[in-house]
């Protein structure tokens, strides 16, 4: 091996393993994403175009389901929970929010992740992880409005967030997308109503 051959190695990412080596990774993975979809994404694509070694990416994403999880994740608008001081306004825009940011074509991405969760145990694992910490998200939504006296004071805000996202994923699933604002502010009002204090 020439000296320019040693040094070019040396300069190559898959020779690196700090977080600037991560993100060049998850750079080109994302560019990828966008290019050819996540139908025809693979490590082995990533790898060429990020001139890294498989064994590089596999070190940090054991499938090509957790990368794309990391991407989704990394793509996802930082505000998609609100507080506007009325759950039902929070929901509403929570709703609208997320299935508009799936219909943009993060929706193929999730349903991707998915599919890949019922036959790879790490992007299962990884999705699980993932659900749970935005459960606690939009449970912050719920929690605040049993703090305002808004919803019944036994109401647990993480179930409530569960059954939230569970309406969502299966709109996603079923392909059902073509949301407006007026629907999002009906099924919030289901929503929140349903959680109300009954009065006698």
């Amino acid at each position: 091996m020439t000296e320019p051959e040693i040094d070019e190695r040396r300069r190559s990412i898959g020779a690196r393993r700090n977080p600037a080596t991560q993100e060049a990774i998850l750079d080109a993975a994302e560019a990828l994403l966008i290019e050819d979809g996540p139908a025809a994404f693979s490590i082995e694509a990533v790898a060429r175009r990020a001139r890294a070694g498989k064994p590089t990416i596999y070190r940090w994403w054991p499938s090509r389901g957790t990368l794309l999880l990391d991407i989704y994740h990394r793509q996802k608008p930082a505000v998609i929970h609100a507080d506007t001081g009325a759950l039902e306004e929070d929901v509403t825009l929570f709703i609208e929010r997320l299935i508009g940011y799936w219909r943009g074509g993060a929706g193929q991405v999730f349903r991707q992740i998915v599919a890949e969760a019922q036959r790879d145990g790490a992007t299962a694992e990884k999705l699980r992880e993932y659900a749970a910490a935005r459960r606690h998200q939009t449970g912050a939504l719920f929690e605040r409005a049993i703090a305002r006296g808004e919803i019944a004071p036994d109401t647990d805000p993480l179930l409530a967030a569960e059954m939230l996202s569970a309406f969502a994923w299966h709109r996603l699933l079923t392909d059902r997308l073509d949301l407006d604002r007026a629907e999002a502010a009906r099924i919030a009002r289901q929503v929140v109503r349903g959680l109300q204090i009954k009065k006698s």
